[in-house]
């Protein structure tokens, strides 16, 4: 069940309407607005949302993030964070939860497995949700975890590891490769191929998912295969590197400009706050395990495909990053969707992007792990 007639051909039009643009010296493939030629403002359908949000806010004065303690902050996040979408898988996929036995404590996981891949052994995509460290549930990306399952014939081990601040870091690290640990180790016994396995994530689950593929590259214990990254925090100290710094004007903007503008400086004002809440002084927030942009060396990691959305704070990092995973001769990917921000994957079954991006994924898997 989708919400709008058109849904159909707009995702359609996504695998048509791209374009291949040079930004400095990474090939990016752009996804252009699926029903429309406007460039420079947001999708339709997210300008729709952003209205609408925008309505519900008003009279609502959103407290100052360094006024709260980090437990109050974090619960007011998580409040708001995920959104009701669709399921557009056509096929059965079973669904099983259970508890995998990790370092520290048991970690909830969801197991999706099509029926096209029942009595094989197929590859696995492990996949861990956004929500800036502190936030997001399994429930949230369900319906698109299914999609890969579905669409890669893939089974994918979706994992609810423990979140901040009650758990600092590394504590949510320790879960997700704990799950990647697990899956290799029993692979047969869920129809798994231990040698195709992926990682995925969006947002903090993004950063989850390529430090899990850094921490098996630096461990020598080569599990994982591919990496699929959806708008990956990469940089969470925020440093300006030699192929990094964050400026407005390297964003396009012809109309939608308070909402657009809204959304970037929003999101870029957080960063600090979310150090607090994951880190907790831990560790250096410039540590590679925190922000692999800042990693030395990112030569050994395995075959990467970097999505981001064009409105975006994180979309300048997440070019970067692919272009620092090139330089270091790790075959990447780059796809960006014109008028998105951030987590539109959230949306599935009303932004067709959100979509296109898990088939994308899926397609990224069958590539990789072709027999």
């Amino acid at each position: 069940m989708v919400k709008n007639e058109g849904y159909e051909q707009w995702v359609k039009s996504l695998q048509e309407r791209t374009e291949v643009v040079n930004r400095e010296g990474l090939e990016v493939i752009v996804k252009k607005l699926p029903d429309s030629d406007n460039v420079g403002e947001l999708d339709p359908r997210v300008f729709q949302v952003n209205v609408e949000a925008a309505k519900a806010r008003e009279g609502f004065q959103f407290p100052d993030p360094s006024q709260l303690d980090m437990v109050s902050f974090a619960f007011m996040m998580r409040k708001i964070m995920g959104w009701d979408n669709f399921d557009v898988t056509t096929s059965d996929i079973r669904t099983e939860a259970r508890m995998i036995p990790g370092t520290d404590v048991e970690v909830p996981v969801r197991i999706y497995t099509p029926a096209s891949a029942v009595g094989k052994l197929v590859p696995a995509m492990i996949f861990f949700h956004g929500g800036g460290f502190m936030g997001g549930t399994l429930d949230v990306v369900e319906n698109p975890c299914k999609v890969v399952a579905e669409r890669a014939e893939a089974v994918v081990v979706s994992v609810d590891y423990r979140l901040a601040p009650e758990h600092a870091y590394p504590a949510g690290l320790t879960d997700c490769f704990d799950v990647v640990k697990w899956v290799y180790a029993n692979a047969e016994s869920i129809g798994v191929n231990r040698e195709q396995i992926a990682v995925s994530g969006d947002s903090a689950g993004g950063n989850l998912a390529t430090v899990c593929a850094m921490k098996d590259r630096d461990q020598g214990t080569d599990m994982i295969k591919y990496q699929a990254l959806i708008y990956p925090t990469t940089n969470m100290a925020g440093t300006t590197t030699d192929d990094f710094e964050w400026t407005i004007d390297q964003y396009t903007i012809n109309n939608h400009q308070e909402l657009i503008m809204g959304g970037l400086m929003g999101m870029g004002g957080s960063t600090k706050m979310l150090e607090q809440v994951y880190v907790q002084g831990n560790e250096q927030v410039e540590h590679p395990y925190l922000s692999p942009l800042l990693a030395e060396d990112l030569s050994g990691m395995p075959e990467a495909l970097v999505i981001s959305a064009e409105y975006d704070y994180l979309r300048l990092e997440n070019e970067a990053y692919a272009r620092k995973l090139e330089r270091a001769g790790v075959k990447t990917t780059c796809i960006q969707y014109s008028g998105m921000d951030h987590a539109f994957m959230d949306k599935m079954g009303q932004y067709p992007q959100a979509e296109d991006c898990m088939n994308e994924i899926a397609k990224g898997i069958k590539r990789v792990f072709a027999s």
